[in-house]
């Protein structure tokens, strides 16, 4: 079976600073390493909505949390000077692409400058040995043909979200061999699938409106239900990037690419549609999907990611299929609703990610 390639060894008492880390995806990745024994620093806004996962194991994590907006350089620059980090994951941004359509000028100052104003300050940290900046499956120039993307293709974006997120791996890449020039400083991005999994509850997510409906007794409606997206477990892209980062550590030659793309095995996709029935039948909702017929901004039908090079250059691969990412996400939210504790939840599929993994 195969070994897996996040090594908590490596992570105990690492300096980490990860930002967005009251995000959905950010959360997991906190507690992921807090529990192999990391140093985490967070920075991020604090989290919102009715239900929010940090908030929900806020109290049980060892997270020094910075509670500030990236747009903010001054401030930023301080909790960077101060924390003095090794290692840098960056998941903060807007991440939505209807809002997006509604708040440009918030998206672009978010997922751009603010990502200029972490490597800015991140040039003058003296313990920095890598950066590792998430992006998006969504950077690429996409004309709907469903071939998987490789990492060469084109960047683009027909949306305010993809184009800022494509904008975020030019600024990245040009300040990587600018402001980094003369370290041996790793600064590289990463691409990962549609990210599902328990404990998020954002707006305009397939998996937490299903959840929603369920709640209500309702059936779910969709905007584009034939669209195919790579569907991933939120920790098969967290592994990813863990592993990516091992990796640029301990790569003395600097030889490895500077961005990668984590999506399911073999360009595995599956559409809204598919996912949703199979959510709600798990879910107990009788009733179909209903079709959301309102104008809707436009978005791309079929999106499916290559991640072979990162097979090829760290090891990695996606080890769940979209059966058991499915499966994982459903027992988590009905654990949840049955009032299961949320921190000991999610530990809990952390470990058995390790096991089955392992």
């Amino acid at each position: 079976m195969t070994i897996c390639s996040v090594k908590p060894d490596f992570w105990k008492n690492r300096r980490i600073l990860l930002t967005g880390h009251t995000g959905f995806k950010g959360t997991w990745a906190a507690l992921w390493l807090q529990k192999m024994g990391a140093d985490v620093i967070g920075v991020s806004l604090p989290p919102d909505g009715e239900f929010s996962l940090f908030s929900s194991v806020e109290n049980s994590a060892t997270v020094r949390s910075h509670f500030v907006d990236i747009r903010n350089q001054t401030e930023l620059d301080a909790i960077v000077s101060k924390e003095n980090p090794e290692i840098v994951l960056h998941m903060a941004a807007q991440a939505l692409v209807r809002r997006s359509y509604r708040e440009p000028i918030l998206t672009y100052e978010t997922n751009v400058m603010g990502t200029v104003n972490l490597l800015d300050s991140l040039s003058r940290a003296s313990s920095l040995k890598a950066a590792l900046i998430v992006t998006s499956d969504k950077v690429y120039a996409n004309n709907n043909s469903g071939k998987p993307f490789v990492e060469g293709d084109a960047l683009g974006g027909d949306d305010p979200y993809s184009s800022s997120k494509a904008a975020c791996e030019i600024a990245t890449a040009s300040l990587a061999k600018s402001l980094f020039a003369d370290k041996t400083i790793p600064i590289v991005t990463a691409r990962a699938g549609n990210v599902i999994g328990g404990g998020d509850f954002s707006e305009d997510r397939l998996i937490p409106d299903i959840w929603r409906a369920a709640r209500k007794g309702e059936p779910v409606t969709l905007r584009y239900p034939n669209a195919t997206r790579p569907w991933q477990h939120v920790l098969e892209s967290v592994s990813g990037y863990l592993t990516y980062l091992q990796a640029l550590c301990e790569d003395m030659d600097n030889n490895l690419p500077k961005a990668l793309n984590f999506g399911p095995a073999s360009a595995e996709t599956v559409t809204v549609g598919q996912i949703a029935n199979q959510v709600q039948e798990a879910f107990g909702i009788k009733t179909d999907w209903l079709l959301d017929k309102a104008n809707q901004p436009a978005e791309k039908t079929a999106l499916a990611l290559d991640a072979g090079l990162a097979k090829q250059a760290l090891g990695w691969e996606a080890k769940w299929r979209a059966e058991k990412t499915l499966d994982m996400t459903v027992a988590w939210y009905r654990a949840f609703s049955d009032g299961r504790s949320v921190h000991e939840l999610t530990l809990s599929q952390i470990e058995e990610y390790e096991k089955e993994t392992a």
